[in-house]
């Protein structure tokens, strides 16, 4: 049953990817670009700070969380104006 579970979201997302004009498609893979570089920054902060302890490791530990946040964020924002672009149509 979970193979089929698997088949079906996937065919979701090919099927909503589809409706994507080419404007938009464009603005979403824009924004997560910026969101993978944002992320890249989070995974090099992470790595930096396995050789701290204490108070420097938790503070870079609470900035790569802030990263990954505006990561999610930015690739939000890239779906919802891409959203909007498709639904002006």
């Amino acid at each position: 049953m979970k193979p089929m579970m698997i088949l079906a979201a996937a065919g979701v997302a090919l099927t909503l990817a589809a409706c994507d004009s080419k404007e938009a498609q464009n603005v979403e893979d824009a924004y997560d670009n910026r969101a993978d570089a944002i992320d890249n920054q989070a995974d090099q902060l992470e790595q930096a700070s396995d050789h701290m302890n204490g108070a420097a490791e938790d503070r870079a530990e609470n900035a790569v969380d802030r990263l990954e946040n505006r990561a999610d964020a930015v690739r939000n924002m890239g779906d919802e104006k891409a959203d909007a672009i498709d639904a002006a149509k």
